[in-house]
């Protein structure tokens, strides 16, 4: 059973920086496509990033060109390193992994807070 485990959340002020990590166990993560989403209060889980097993990596418009999808197989861990936050970028950020889509495991949650 794949278990994923985040962390690194928490409060911040507009333009700081955060890194998100999600470890990994169960199954090597390098064998499953990995991704981030985030569900903000009031509003549907909606997707951030993904990496796949290859290496490619898609963002959501929202993200792109301020938050970079990364993983680490050695450490089985997938990272979310997110720049120049911005308060609509608060919510609970989600780990999940899958065969061939990010959508069969997923973690806890790690909540993250922007401050204007």
């Amino acid at each position: 059973q794949v278990q994923l485990v985040e962390s690194g959340g928490g409060l911040v002020q507009a333009g700081d920086s955060l890194r998100l990590s999600c470890a990994v166990s169960g199954r090597t993560s390098s064998s499953l496509a990995m991704g981030w989403f985030r569900q903000a209060p009031g509003k549907e889980r909606e997707f951030v990033a993904t990496i796949t097993w290859s290496g490619s990596t898609f963002y959501a418009n929202s993200v792109k060109g301020r938050f970079t999808i990364s993983r680490d197989n050695a450490k089985n861990t997938v990272y979310l390193q997110m720049n120049s936050l911005k308060p609509e970028d608060t919510a609970v950020y989600y780990c999940a992994a899958g065969p061939q889509t990010p959508r069969n495991y997923w973690g806890q949650g790690t909540q993250v807070t922007v401050s204007s």
